[in-house]
């Protein structure tokens, strides 16, 4: 019976002081959430100096497309070796970067002032020579994969024409953009 007292009264302690710890975490939320809320918004000059920083700091869309021209070569070399784990991996990344270029400048001019909206172009892009490439790698077919790849390099420069860069102008690559990583298949680690 008095042992029972005793885990009973220990309990209620343990309870009464779990629930004041509650409760002065609680308070202390409450009061910082109300100190951020009584601090005054940044002011438009602080804001303004602030995005000039980010724009400095943030990778320009030629960084971007400097990595779609890596993943875009090296699903080449994974196609060409059979590797179409691989290859739609770096189709994958290719998707992914010409994204990420969209998304810094989604509206070019052109040397006449005219817009050119490359969200659209994107949009058309991966709808056609981009589903197209992505069909004959996830069908593992070599054939179909080198005319979409080739379709694509071939729609990639219309948009760089379009942009006012012709002189960009993609190609089938002649070795693969990666250097440590193994294209082959069978390749085993460590070798």
């Amino acid at each position: 019976m008095k042992v029972n007292t005793i885990t009973i009264i220990s309990s209620v302690l343990v309870g009464i002081a779990v629930g004041l710890v509650i409760s002065q975490r609680t308070g202390e939320l409450a009061s910082a959430q109300a100190q951020e809320a009584a601090k005054p918004p940044a002011d438009l000059a602080t804001l303004q100096a602030e995005i000039e920083l980010l724009k400095k700091v943030v990778p320009d869309q030629a960084h971007a497309m400097m990595d779609v021209d890596y993943h875009f070569t090296n699903l080449w070399f994974a196609a060409q070796q059979g590797n179409w784990p691989l290859a739609q991996h770096y189709l994958n990344e290719t998707r992914s970067h010409l994204r990420w270029a969209v998304r810094i400048i989604p509206i070019r001019k052109d040397s006449a002032g005219k817009e050119i909206k490359l969200q659209d172009i994107l949009q058309a892009f991966e709808n056609s020579p981009l589903k197209q490439l992505e069909d004959a790698v996830k069908e593992k077919d070599r054939e179909k994969m080198v005319a979409a790849y080739e379709f694509t390099l071939t729609t990639c420069y219309s948009c760089h024409k379009a942009a006012d860069k012709p002189y960009l102008r993609p190609r089938i690559p002649e070795h693969p953009a990666t250097t440590i990583l193994s294209i082959d298949p069978k390749s085993e680690w460590p070798k």
